[in-house]
């Protein structure tokens, strides 16, 4: 972990991080290793989605909303299928399916758009994925969630999540008023 921290502050410093070299992708590597924040072979890349998608589908489990990961038998027009589905109706009748994305606005193809504002980048990737999901919309509520690698998350995944967490509160009531309290005396 403290590796991790060390690399977080540098990069954030813009200073060096390692020996310029090639990545196992062919492509430069520079000073500032930035590289590993957008390379698709990046081991980092692949934990981040998953345990984004395992977040969501823990949070809709414990808002009562009972879901399964990587739903078998539900493909889009690429063969692709998305990250969860819903296992009871919601609104209009239709069970949600939702599909993760994690964007670096390192990487050149996002460099305009995050130069211009915080949390842009996230809009983007979840715009391509409705997109690609748009054959489900009839039978399916689709939610994508695209979060930038350094922390904004797209405008309707924040609303999903707002309005999952408050469905949480209401389940559990009772952890909500000591959480509450802890937070109010600790100020």
């Amino acid at each position: 972990m403290k590796q991790c921290g060390r690399a977080a502050v540098v990069m954030r410093l813009g200073l060096d991080l390692c020996v310029p070299h090639r990545c196992q992708c062919g492509s430069d590597v520079d000073a500032q290793g930035r590289h590993a924040m957008v390379c698709k072979k990046a081991s980092g890349k692949i934990a981040r989605h998953q345990v984004l998608n395992d977040v969501i589908w823990r949070a809709l489990n414990a808002a009562g909303i009972p879901a399964t990961n990587e739903p078998s038998g539900i493909n889009s027009r690429d063969g692709k299928r998305p990250d969860g589905l819903t296992l009871i109706p919601r609104q209009g009748g239709k069970p949600l399916v939702w599909d993760v994305t994690v964007a670096s606005t390192l990487a050149a193809s996002y460099a305009d758009t995050a130069a211009t504002g915080m949390g842009l980048v996230a809009d983007q990737p979840a715009t391509r994925k409705s997109a690609k999901y748009v054959d489900f919309t009839a039978a399916y509520i689709f939610q994508p969630i695209a979060v930038e690698n350094l922390g904004p998350i797209n405008a309707s995944a924040l609303d999903f999540i707002s309005n999952l967490g408050q469905k949480i509160s209401y389940t559990f009531p009772a952890t909500t008023e000591r959480l509450s309290s802890y937070s109010s005396a600790s100020l």
